[in-house]
């Protein structure tokens, strides 16, 4: 018997589960509704046209309701908009936004994937004038490309610090346009610790955005924006980028099963609380592993996952539901960044057991020309050693160490584990003892207490209390800037100096990215020096994570001079 399948809503969700049940099933009915006009097209390179990197918006259109019907058979209705389930009669109510008429259509299997919608709060003034934009779809970065372009406006504001934010933000920055950003938490990218996230607003400084954080949007006025502390931003364009919101109502209409977090309740193969239809994509409720509870993650290979087993399940065919963790990343101006499973901040608030290492070798062997820096941060659970989670920001391939580190937390894996991976090794790709292997060591050190570390936000605290800091950098180094107390005693030095390192008091140490006061600290424990703490960060990440709250609040400096070479 052919099978009938309708689908509610394309891109990654929709259109793949709709793929994979042609691909299991030739004589199957399938049609896709959606309504605006594009059902498949590449949401997350929207921001991108923004700066001319894709230049005709059209080729953000993946697949044409055409093609779906000649490559794959697929009936895709566009500018059609599903208004009700009718679930005793297994049917929908479909409003042709072009003719303006309702019709029904009978379903086996009904698929929702109604995605998520830009949260625009009423509440504040001017929400809703013609100047201000969200981004969804492909009609939604046309309008705005179109309109500052028309306008020939120069000041833009955009609204949040998440990757929609940040994207529009960067995108509008590298076409021209003089960018404000406004973030109401103390920080942009929430995926990354505050530590982390410090890296990323000395980004967006250096390359020209204004960021505003522990601010929230007020009121929008004819060519201004006002802050919540009354900070007033000019933008004759603004472009909301808050977060987003599950789209629920065709299935809280349908008297579907919403989960705790406001999402469609879903069970493990997908299936809402009606045995003949399923959700799939940012409009439903999913396990975090980690986490032990429901969330929610509007991302798109999760959602091309839920699609296939979907499809499977409707056939018969078993899938797995492992849950999700929540891996990520993002290109910024010069930098990449990526993250995976649990930053310090969500394990703290979890109450999980856990530490961290905040490491900063070079991406690749430092002769290459190529080599930087990445700043790599590897949270784990105590005293297991189990990998939660971490992140990476640097020019080089973060991405592919945050991968292997999502593969290790699917696996259940620790810091032995990770310490003990064989990874491909090229010095124009990479060294020896690749940067997730370094991480794990000084972990486990850490763990089995042969090493000590103070975190990069502890620094100003001991400084201002005048605590014992050594500078295990070379001499030409520390007059190039350093720690306003710090006293200089290079790694090739101390131990014709061992007069001047008190054993009565803790001692911290730092040199330029950790390694060779890492290589202190450890002589000194061995020589009998008991309170002796290397600072996670060295004298780099100090720089980086004093540098931005600095140019805010005009406190006094803790170093010298920044220095971030």
């Amino acid at each position: 018997m052919t099978k009938r399948i309708l689908v509610v809503g394309g891109v990654a969700g929709g259109a793949s589960a709709a793929a994979r049940v042609r691909r299991l099933d030739e004589s199957a009915e399938i049609i896709m509704f959606d309504k605006g006009p594009h059902v498949s097209f590449s949401n997350c390179s929207l921001p991108y046209h923004l700066s001319g990197v894709v230049e005709n918006s059209e080729s953000l259109v993946l697949i044409s309701p055409e093609t779906f019907k000649k490559r794959y058979d697929i009936e895709a209705r566009v500018n059609s908009e599903v208004i009700k389930i009718n679930r005793a009669e297994k049917t929908i109510t479909v409003k042709d936004l072009v003719s303006d008429t309702t019709y029904e259509e009978a379903y086996d299997k009904l698929i929702l994937s109604p995605g998520a919608a830009p949260i625009r709060p009423n509440r504040i003034e001017g929400i809703n004038n013609p100047n201000v934009f969200t981004v969804r779809n492909v009609v939604d970065i046309q309008q705005l490309n179109s309109y500052i372009k028309e306008k020939a406006i120069k000041e833009i504001a955009v609204i949040g610090g998440g990757f929609i934010g940040v994207e529009v933000a960067e995108n509008l920055a590298l076409a021209g346009y003089n960018v404000s950003l406004v973030e109401f938490a103390n920080q942009i990218m929430t995926p990354f610790d505050y530590d982390m996230a410090q890296i990323l607003h000395k980004e967006m400084v250096d390359n020209g955005v204004d960021l505003i954080v522990n601010d929230g949007l007020a009121k929008i006025g004819e060519g201004f924006i006002e802050t919540g502390s009354g900070k007033k931003i000019d933008a004759q364009a603004v472009v909301l980028g808050i977060g987003v919101r599950p789209e629920t109502k065709l299935a809280e209409d349908a008297d579907l099963e919403i989960g705790e977090t406001g999402a469609i309740k879903v069970n493990a193969n997908y299936l809402t609380s009606d045995s003949n239809i399923y959700a799939v994509g940012d409009a439903i409720e999913v396990y975090h592993r980690l986490l032990h509870k429901p969330t929610r993650l509007a991302l798109a290979g999760p959602a091309q996952k839920q699609a296939r087993a979907v499809a499977d399940h409707i056939y018969g065919i078993p899938s797995r539901n492992l849950g999700v963790i929540g891996s990520s990343s993002i290109h910024l101006f010069t930098l990449n960044a990526a993250s995976t499973g649990l930053n310090a901040r969500t394990a703290e608030a979890a109450g999980s057991s856990y530490d961290s290492v905040y490491v900063m070798p070079s991406d690749k062997v430092g002769l290459m020309p190529n080599s930087n820096v990445m700043h790599f941060k590897l949270v784990y659970e105590t005293p297991t050693g189990r990998i939660l989670g971490a992140q990476a920001i640097g020019k080089g391939n973060v991405d592919k160490r945050i991968d292997v580190i999502a593969t290790i937390i699917m696996m259940n894996g620790t810091l032995e584990d990770l310490k003990d991976l064989e990874l491909t090794y090229s010095p124009m790709l990479g060294t020896a003892k690749d940067v997730v292997n370094h991480a794990a060591l000084v972990a486990l050190n850490q763990l089995d207490g042969r090493y000590s570390e103070v975190k990069v936000s502890q620094v100003r605290e001991l400084v201002e209390n005048n605590a014992f800091i050594i500078d295990a950098r070379e001499k030409n180094e520390y007059h190039a800037g350093h720690l306003k107390n710090a006293i200089n005693i290079p790694l090739s030095e101390f131990r014709n100096r061992l007069d001047e390192i008190p054993k009565d008091r803790p001692v911290y140490i730092h040199c330029r990215s950790g390694q060779r006061s890492y290589n202190m600290v450890i002589a000194l424990k061995n020589l009998g020096y008991p309170n002796v703490f290397n600072i996670s960060g060295s004298y780099l990440g100090i720089n980086l994570y004093e540098y931005f709250n600095d140019l805010v609040t005009g406190r006094e400096k803790i170093v010298t001079e920044y220095n971030f070479k």
